[in-house]
């Protein structure tokens, strides 16, 4: 399904449906076909946003995971967007940790899949060979459980972004940020309702990184998915959105 992507000034973003929020925060190398599952299945009885991170379009000084933070606060006050239900998935659940940590008072709850904030094995800066294809493609299929899920498409664009020295240079910045940037100090600050969905397979941010954000976030409940890797929304869609589905029922009390 295509997504008809909105503009306005320096802002990009997809929006569908109506009802409480569902704000969609995706990782270094997502896209909005990450979500589309997501997107299709809640935008049926909410209002689902997807920004487009500008991980490529910030001038140097503001491209790190502040940077992004900053964006997407200017973005839902120049939406009016109240209440937020977020889910962010790897970088984006970094960057939804911080933006709580704002805002809390405009956050309703927030959903962290294979995040990062605490530990991650690699964020951006683990390409040595880049000008190899198969290399590209080897290391892209890793971050599944199941490697077919690492399409031409995909592998396509991680190649480009590690060959195009502008964007491969903001992604290390935005990573190595992101590694300085631990939260671990702050978490007990989120009192709000948290989900925490991990892919039991995971080798970028495993299983252990999930336990200690359950540990850390008092108001939380963590689901570990067999067969699964760093994006769960994509490798299990049907699992993870029974998942959410569960968690807001409850938010909303919905039987």
């Amino acid at each position: 399904m295509q997504f008809q992507i909105q503009e306005e000034g320096e802002f990009r973003w997809v929006e569908q449906g109506e009802g409480e929020i569902i704000f969609l925060l995706h990782g270094l190398f997502g896209a909005l076909s990450n979500f589309a599952d997501t997107i299709n299945y809640f935008s049926q009885r909410y209002k689902v946003v997807i920004p487009l991170l500008p991980l490529y379009r910030l001038e140097i000084e503001r491209t790190s995971v502040t940077g992004m933070v900053n964006h997407v606060d200017e973005f839902i006050k120049m939406k009016g967007y109240k209440k937020l239900n977020l889910i962010g998935n790897s970088l984006g659940g970094h960057i939804g940790l911080l933006y709580t940590l704002r805002c809390q008072e405009n956050v309703n709850s927030l959903t962290l899949t294979a995040s990062s904030g605490l530990f991650e094995s690699s964020l951006g800066d683990n390409y040595p060979r880049k000008s190899d294809y198969e290399y590209i493609k080897r290391k892209t299929a890793e971050t599944f459980y199941n490697p077919a899920l690492a399409s031409k498409e995909l592998v396509d664009e991680i190649f480009d972004i590690v060959n195009t020295r502008e964007k491969a240079l903001r992604t290390v910045l935005i990573a190595k940020s992101a590694v300085r940037h631990n939260l671990r100090d702050e978490l007990s600050k989120i009192t709000i309702p948290c989900n925490l969905i991990w892919g039991a397979n995971d080798t970028i941010t495993p299983p252990f990184v999930g336990e200690e954000f359950k540990k850390l976030l008092k108001n939380s409940d963590l689901t570990i998915i067999d067969h699964c890797c760093h994006a769960p929304m994509m490798e299990v869609p049907a699992q993870f959105n029974d998942c959410m589905q569960r968690f807001l029922n409850k938010i909303y009390q919905i039987q």
